[in-house]
This record gives structure tokens, sequence and C-alpha cells, in this order.
């Protein structure tokens, strides 16, 4: 599966609004995706409240891994986008 680094771009982190928003992306894709940081066990980016419980803050490095290359690219770019503007 390719994989990924990401900058988290929206000011509040992944919280609720990125969070819901990258995770209906993924639903939508039909792609598994996972988003992981550091040495933490990836959680499914097809959920809001997995990719709530990184706790990952603004400028924070995350990994994004999915099984389709335009799906990750989809959604790196959305990590690194301020979801919140």
């Amino acid at each position: 599966m390719p994989s990924t680094t990401a900058i988290v771009g929206s000011s509040v982190g992944l919280h609720a609004r990125p969070a819901g928003i990258i995770a209906e992306a993924v639903t939508e894709s039909g792609v598994d995706v996972t988003i992981g940081l550091g040495a933490d066990e990836p959680v499914d980016a097809g959920s809001a409240l997995m990719i709530m419980t990184l706790g990952a803050e603004h400028g924070t490095e995350v990994t994004v891994t999915a099984d389709d290359q335009a799906t990750l690219d989809t959604i790196v770019a959305l990590v690194e986008a301020d979801l919140d503007a």
C-alpha cells in the first residue's frame, strides 16, 4: 500500500470538523485508508472518531496510507488543508 507523510494544516488539528471531512472523503472513495501518528497504531481514516483519537495538532506530521494512489493524494491534500477556514 502506498503511503506518505503529511503535515496537519487545520488550525485546530484533526478535530471534529476536519476529521469529519476526511472520513467522509474516505468513505466516498471506497478505498481503505489509514492515518498514523508517530509510533502509534494507524487508525481507520473512514471514521471521524478514530481520526480524533490521534490527537494530531496543527503542524503535526502524520502518515497516510491507502490502497490507491489517487485516493492517497486526495486524503493527503485534505490533511494538509486548513479545513476550519
